[in-house]
């Protein structure tokens, strides 16, 4: 937070907020200057501008005791927005606008950034004193969408704002934020005007192969050549630089060019760059790279790219790229983060829009998938990527947008870099790729493995309504592919049921089960009453067409059949059309294998699924979040390089968020493990502190019944370790129950990440395990997708297990990982659940020194 974030405010404008620092002073004054009367008196009442610049005095000098964030736009200090501690858990709070900058949400952004920052240091309710009069400020505060007290007196009215996050807060930041992102990217991405830096008359540099796409697709609107060397480039008048007020500029020109043309068009007012040139990050020139999106901030230009092929949006005819096709309009906005696969995949898809962001300096998924939520020609939403910029935020807008639209994703770098030693089961199985796999899973994105399966799925869901069921009907003219087909479905959970007699048959002699085989000699018509009849029937939710040509009437005629049967049809159709892929009639998608097109089917089903899914309400359990953070702090205090925690710490640290454990004492002998064994009442449990996988050697013993055996498994055990024994734990012994692994790591990237799976000593051996992104909302299910769930619920006359009890340890494990990001690993294991409960016997937990994370609720740019 030192240096300090970028901001999208309302208008789509950009804002650079971080603390004030002493050296602000004469930014201050200067802003105090600035401020009409009206407003130093609405801010600091009868004393006006005098008392103004004396308090600017104060809040600069190294007795001020609050906290500022202070807002620039164009290099000037614009805002200061502080909250100023009292004695209890409330906190003054004040703000001070520029008259310039009334009107672009700036104020309200500030107020929301201050009190998530003073919910992170204890203030629980914020007091500010509003002149009546001051009724924009009044509207302000109670928009936040906090909880807000109010009295009158003496012409003042005396608001207290509860400083926690609530959902209200939530739903309004996630409003604005959205509202800012569309706005900054609508003159970047549905330009009026737009200019081509580095325009050539040589046909086979990348200026003029711009230049050309855009005159040849048919943009309307202004497009300005800009070449100080040339005056006429493919018929148009030729600028020495970029006019004013161009909305988009593409750069094409050498990298040791690109940052003075970025400083021309921030003077020129251009809304946002499209660098094409190369030699950046890439090509590890990160300082230039840096500088370049600095020029951009700074003038409020939003920047795509550098290193990339360019945008297209189909709706305004704008192709401004260096593709080598003209892309065909369609349905599917597309992002690529490698310009080779983008291009690929416009040879194959038709497109609303297509983005290449090359290094990704600036524009992200992120701000796509907010700018084509809204997008009306828009149906699906496809991205490749090879990194996340803010997991988190993708991860949060992505679910808000997958409510309604696809998003579909392939993600290259699936293999782990193992760049992180690990000693807990939990984080040696939570790999990178298996973080993602939770982050999209959580968010209802489609992953995806492959860019054939994206193109296979995206043309599914662009053209056809979603499925109502996992129910398929397959029918055709090749008994072998049809089966294969029906195999395909029985493997990805697709059901090919057997259909109710009454079908009217198709052909003479032709039998209406399912598959439906109508031999290769069905003509067209045939294969196209057959399906008609299939889509008419109630019980089932897909028609799969398998049709192998040259048989029956020849491929055209059938493809006919199979559109014309389809016609009006408010079912899932596609086809399996043998060794030809594409659309039938514009609207079914045709693959060129059976598994290919179930492959596509069962991504859509189960998207399809999860939308009509409710979702389930988040309820966060109450905790000592307090005490569990003076409990981090003091154990960093004390090993500042990290370290795992004391069974003791451990047991204190659980117990602040309710998580319940086994009795434990902790000991250092023989004789200390009798007493032990004593209080918590034979037989016990005995287990070495140190290890890591304590039964590998010989650090567990169970089951011990007399005084004599607890001194005989101390002394045998101490002997078989040695030094890594740095003594053990006695605990009573448990009856009975399923055991299970619980825990979590912490990312610094993409935050926390809860586990559940089969524990004991069998945990990694069967690998049963699922993962979530916490908040968790979906314990009962998480815990339903183990192989091992059977057990829980009775399995074979055992009585069923406390689920719910141990859904509420999943929900609660994930809070304590939220709101403490110095828990690297967590480990429960085992958990014993049985049908009183679910308790912990045995935990581990690590802890590291980390930057505090911000909040996810923050409004900023990357």
């Amino acid at each position: 937070m030192a240096e300090g974030y970028d901001v999208l405010l309302r208008d789509g404008g950009i804002a650079h907020v971080r603390p004030l620092r002493p050296g602000d002073r004469a930014a201050l004054h200067e802003l105090v200057d600035r401020s009409s009367e009206r407003s130093a008196y609405l801010r600091f009442f009868t004393g006006g501008r005098n008392t103004a610049h004396a308090y600017m005095d104060r809040v600069t000098s190294d007795k001020y005791r609050g906290h500022a964030l202070v807002a620039v736009m164009h290099e000037r200090l614009v805002a200061v927005a502080e909250y100023i501690p009292m004695d209890d858990d409330r906190a003054d709070l004040a703000i001070l606008i520029d008259d310039a900058v009334h009107g672009h949400g700036l104020g309200t952004l500030l107020l929301e950034h201050v009190a998530l920052d003073a919910a992170g240091h204890g203030v629980r309710e914020l007091v500010a004193e509003v002149l009546a009069e001051n009724r924009p400020m009044i509207r302000v505060l109670h928009d936040l969408g906090l909880p807000v007290g109010q009295r009158f007196e003496d012409g003042t009215l005396h608001v207290a704002i509860t400083a926690e996050p609530t959902a209200g807060l939530r739903e309004g930041i996630e409003a604005r934020d959205h509202e800012a992102e569309r706005a900054s990217l609508a003159r970047v991405l549905a330009p009026r005007s737009v200019a081509v830096i580095g325009a050539s008359r040589d046909e086979r540099a990348v200026g003029h192969k711009v230049l050309r796409n855009l005159l040849d697709g048919g943009f309307a609107g202004p497009v300005h050549p800009v070449n100080p060397n040339a005056t006429e480039v493919a018929g148009l008048t030729c600028r020495p630089g970029v006019p004013a007020g161009v909305d988009l500029a593409v750069v094409a020109v050498p990298a040791a060019h690109v940052l003075e043309v970025a400083r021309d068009c921030a003077k020129a007012g251009v809304a946002g760059l499209v660098v094409l040139s190369s030699g950046f990050a890439e090509a590890g020139q990160h300082g230039a790279e840096a500088e370049l999106l600095q020029v951009c901030r700074s003038a409020g230009m939003r920047l795509i790219g550098p290193n990339c092929l360019g945008v297209v949006n189909t709706a305004v005819r704008l192709n401004a790229s260096f593709l080598p096709h003209p892309p065909v309009r369609g349905r599917i906005a597309l992002m690529s983060q490698s310009g080779a696969v983008g291009a690929a995949l416009l040879d194959r898809l038709e497109v609303s829009a297509f983005v290449s962001v090359g290094n990704k300096a600036d524009v992200s998924g992120n701000d796509l998938l907010e700018y084509w939520e809204d997008d009306d020609g828009t149906d699906v939403i496809a991205l490749y990527l090879e990194s996340f910029g803010n997991p988190r935020k993708f991860a949060r807008i992505a679910r808000r947008v997958t409510a309604r639209k696809p998003v579909l994703l392939v993600k290259s770098g699936r293999s782990d870099a193992g760049d992180r030693a690990v000693r807990s089961h939990t984080a040696a199985a939570a790999t990178p790729d298996v973080a993602v796999d939770a982050l999209v899973r959580a968010a209802g994105v489609i992953r995806l493995d492959s860019v054939h399966d994206l193109i296979d799925t995206a043309r599914l869901l662009a053209s056809q309504p979603l499925p109502r069921g996992r129910r398929v009907a397959i029918g055709g003219n090749s008994g072998g592919p049809e089966a294969m087909a029906a195999d395909a479905c029985e493997c990805r959970g697709l059901t090919v049921p057997e259909l109710p007699p009454g079908l009217p048959a198709a052909r003479p002699g032709a039998a209406m089960t399912n598959p439906v085989d109508l031999t290769a000699d069905a003509s067209a018509a045939e294969i196209g009453a057959a399906l008609k009849a299939l889509i008419a029937s109630p019980h089932v939710d897909v028609i799969l067409a398998v049709y192998t040509p040259p048989f029956g009437s020849g491929l055209e005629e059938t493809r006919q059949a199979i559109a014309e049967a389809a016609m009006g049809a408010d079912k899932t159709v596609l086809a399996c059309v043998v060794g030809h892929d594409g659309l039938i009639g514009g609207r079914i998608p045709a693959y060129a294998f059976p598994e290919q097109a179930v492959e596509a089917l069962a991504h859509v089903v189960g998207y399809a699924e999860g939308r009509r899914r409710p979702v389930p309400p988040l309820v966060l359990p109450a905790v000592d979040d307090r005490t569990a953070r003076e409990i981090v702090r003091a154990e960093l205090a004390a090993h500042p390089d990290g370290n795992w925690l004391s069974p003791a710490t451990t047991a204190r640290l659980l117990g602040c968020y309710g998580v319940p454990l086994v009795e434990s004492i902790q000991v250092g002998g023989p004789r200390a493990a009798v007493q032990a064994a004593r209080k918590v009442g034979l037989p016990v449990v005995l287990k070495a502190v140190g290890p890591v996988h304590k039964s590998d050697v010989g650090g567990v013993r169970l089951g011990l019944r007399t005084e004599e055996e607890v001194r005989r498994a101390y002394r045998e055990m101490s002997g078989r370790i040695g030094e890594d024994m740095s003594g053990a734990i006695v605990q009573p012994m448990l009856a009975g129950g399923v055991e299970i692994i619980a825990g979590g790591v912490n990312y610094p990237a993409f935050g926390p990440l809860v586990m559940v799976g089969m524990g004991g000593v069998t945990a990694d051996l069967l690998a049963d395990r699922v993962f979530r992104v916490p908040p968790i909302a979906d314990a009962a299910a998480m815990i339903d997708e183990m192989r091992c769930a059977p057990l829980l619920h009775g399995y074979r006359g055992s009585p069923p297990a406390a689920i719910d009890a141990l859904a509420g340890l999943l929900v609660r494990i994930g809070r304590l990982l939220e709101d403490l990001p110095q828990v690297a690993e967590l480990d429960l294991n085992p958990v014993m659940v049985t049908p009183g409960g679910a308790t912990t016997v045995d935990a581990r937990i690590r802890v590291v020194p980390c930057e505090p994370r911000p909040s996810p609720l923050l409004r900023r740019l990357r």
